[in-house]
């Protein structure tokens, strides 16, 4: 509910225009609960895609692109989870989008563990990194008159994510003390 995936793209080259997908779910798994140990999964519903206008988004979901219909989802699974200092870890893993799969690499930092108001316990970490879109197949574009092309290849990816633990006892009684 507290976890957002956004994509950002130049468009004409002088502007970025922005999008995030609706649905999309995301598993941290950390046995010692300090994320150095961390796997993580994600998969994310194509069609839920949203730019703002329905018929960019339309499109954007369309054949040009991410072909929703042949590939309902993209999918993240880490290969590696390393801490570059109290808060920021570089998470690398195989992204498949379009069945290309491909390695990545993304900053994630770390924003803390607290326990909300209901005794939940919660961790988050704010991701960033970039990918060529040309590497799965997301090579749709056009040359504009005046030079340059319609779309970037470059696209950033950015994430909030906001996680309720599920942790064993012995983590717990640390978290409390």
């Amino acid at each position: 509910m507290h976890s957002e995936l956004q994509f950002k793209v130049k468009h004409l080259m002088v502007s970025n225009v922005t999008g995030n997908f609706k649905d999309f779910q995301v598993e941290v798994v950390s046995p010692t609960g300090d994320f150095t140990d961390a796997t993580v999964t994600a998969t994310v519903q194509v069609a839920s895609v949203s730019t703002g206008p329905a018929d960019r988004d339309k499109h954007l979901v369309s054949a040009d692109f991410f072909d929703a219909e042949k590939y309902p989802e993209m999918k993240f699974v880490s290969t590696g989870f390393t801490r570059q200092d109290d808060d920021d870890f570089i998470l690398e893993g195989n992204l498949t989008i379009k069945d290309v799969t491909r390695p990545v690499k993304l900053r994630a930092e770390f924003g803390g563990t607290v326990r909300d108001p209901w005794g939940n316990i919660k961790s988050a970490f704010s991701l960033s990194g970039k990918i060529n879109r040309n590497d799965w197949g997301l090579s749709y574009n056009a040359a504009l008159e005046t030079g340059g092309v319609l779309l970037s290849e470059e696209v950033r990816i950015l994430a909030e994510v906001q996680m309720t633990a599920v942790v064993a006892e012995e983590v717990k009684e640390t978290l409390e003390a």
